[in-house]
């Protein structure tokens, strides 16, 4: 929540916080190639070493997972995909798509984003996770779209609702996703039922290639200009074990990294599993290095 009295920037807006621990693991620069690791029996061709796609069933193994890579090195070209085409539930990585909607569509200097949005205890309470929104002096006296779209993207508090209504409702993010470049990304509900992730559930979803690349394009590309980050990521989690980081780094003195990492699991009550997630990133490192 901004607390200075100020409106954040559009860059504070967008900065989603900390995380990637990938970046440190990553050379300063290195030879160009093209790797895919795919999943046994997916019917693709795997051009990345096969201990990359093998270790990556081992994890799913493990943890009694269904795990979904994309993972792209700017820099040299080097790409890792396990399950990328394979749809996950996106849960709130879609908040991302919908600050920058608000930013893109909706804002003409500032003066949007000044603009000061009430609501009830009522609605903060249904949105399913209000650690801002319900606070007592925000209540009382409403935030700006501006605190609505920092308590969004930096605490994932459901004032997600509050934007969607603003933009017309979920399937806006939809649309915007289109509008970059993203023809699989889809939003069709609102905080809390989106994130019930049931398998085979096609609505409120993306797959781990379409997510990453449009983050890779809202950050690198003309879809927004924000610059100077260090790490940019969002998280995001639902029933069925689903536990999602989307997101860029940037290590010193070289181009970004890309990585989306999705997961889900089989049982509706199973919980975020975490180790997964650093695990994942810790072998995407080796894989990004070439090592």
């Amino acid at each position: 929540m901004n607390t200075t009295g100020k409106t954040p920037s559009r860059r504070a807006l967008l900065a989603w916080g900390a995380g990637a621990a990938v970046a440190a693991s990553l050379p300063a620069s290195g030879s160009a190639f093209a790797a895919n690791a795919s999943p046994a029996g997916s019917g693709a061709v795997a051009h990345a070493p096969a201990d990359v796609a093998h270790a990556m069933a081992e994890l799913e193994r493990e943890h009694s997972a269904r795990l979904g890579v994309y993972a792209h090195d700017t820099a040299t070209g080097r790409t890792v995909r396990y399950r990328a085409q394979e749809r996950f539930p996106v849960c709130s990585v879609f908040k991302t798509l919908a600050v920058a909607a608000v930013l893109r569509d909706l804002d003409r200097d500032g003066e949007f984003l000044a603009r000061r949005v009430r609501y009830t205890a009522q609605e903060a309470g249904a949105s399913g996770y209000a650690p801002v929104t319900g606070l007592p002096e925000n209540l009382a006296h409403g935030m700006t779209i501006a605190e609505l779209s920092d308590a969004t993207i930096r605490f994932s508090d459901n004032a997600a609702n509050l934007l969607l209504r603003e933009l017309g409702g979920p399937t806006a993010v939809t649309r915007f996703a289109r509008s970059t470049g993203d023809p699989v990304t889809r939003l069709d509900r609102w905080e809390p039922e989106l994130n019930s992730a049931e398998p085979r559930r096609v609505t409120d979803t993306t797959t781990p290639h379409a997510i990453g690349r449009t983050y890779e394009r809202l950050v690198l590309g003309s879809a927004l200009e924000p610059a100077g980050w260090t790490v940019a990521d969002k998280t995001g989690g639902g029933a069925y074990g689903t536990n999602n980081d989307v997101g860029l780094a940037w290590p010193p003195g070289r181009p970004p990294l890309v990585i989306a990492v999705l997961t889900t699991k089989p049982r509706p009550d199973a919980p975020a599993d975490n180790p997964l997630i650093a695990r994942t990133a810790a072998l995407l490192a080796t894989a990004l290095a070439g090592g």
